[in-house]
């Protein structure tokens, strides 16, 4: 279970990014992934597509960078493609910045999710792991029903409206 608790970790990391760039870049403050927990899914996914990287990926920061930058790079890609051909929603567009293709990846975030690899690997998940390989197996059964259920209604929401503002808990002013 410490794959699933590393992706809802990450997942969760990836929320509190998202919440901090949109503050600082004074863009939406509706980044999130899934309509009640406060994941991004997709930060998860990406962090564990980097952990799984053979062991001579993490040895050799250079290749750290880039095979890391380039995998979460192509899972962003694949999950913007998902979105907008299955669920029929844009989470994001990068079509003003330099080296995007179709929108989807950039080459700006393709080059911090590189740095964010190496921070990961490196710093952490070993200072994370242990505390993860603690949670009990029920706390684990419950939290992964949880996860998949708000996953599924999420889905079914978006694909059902087609606008991500229906994943918005609260109101604006």
């Amino acid at each position: 279970m410490v794959w699933f608790w590393s992706f809802v970790c990450y997942s969760f990391f990836g929320f509190l990014l998202e919440v901090a760039f949109s503050a600082a870049a004074g863009g939406r403050s509706n980044r999130k992934g899934l309509l009640v927990l406060p994941l991004c899914p997709i930060y998860g996914l990406g962090a564990c597509l980097i952990l799984a990287l053979p062991p001579w990926a993490g040895a050799r920061p250079w290749t750290l960078f880039l095979l890391g930058g380039l995998t979460a790079t192509a899972a962003e890609y694949f999950d913007a493609l998902y979105h907008k051909k299955v669920l029929g929603v844009a989470f994001w567009d990068y079509a003003g910045l330099p080296g995007n293709l179709q929108g989807r990846v950039c080459l700006p975030f393709s080059l911090v999710w590189g740095l964010l690899a190496l921070v990961l690997v490196d710093w952490v998940h070993p200072a994370l792991v242990p505390w993860l390989a603690r949670i009990p197996g029920p706390v684990s059964g419950m939290a992964l029903a949880t996860v998949a259920a708000d996953g599924i209604l999420t889905a079914l929401l978006l694909r059902r409206t087609g606008d991500t503002a229906c994943l918005r808990w609260y109101q604006t002013k």
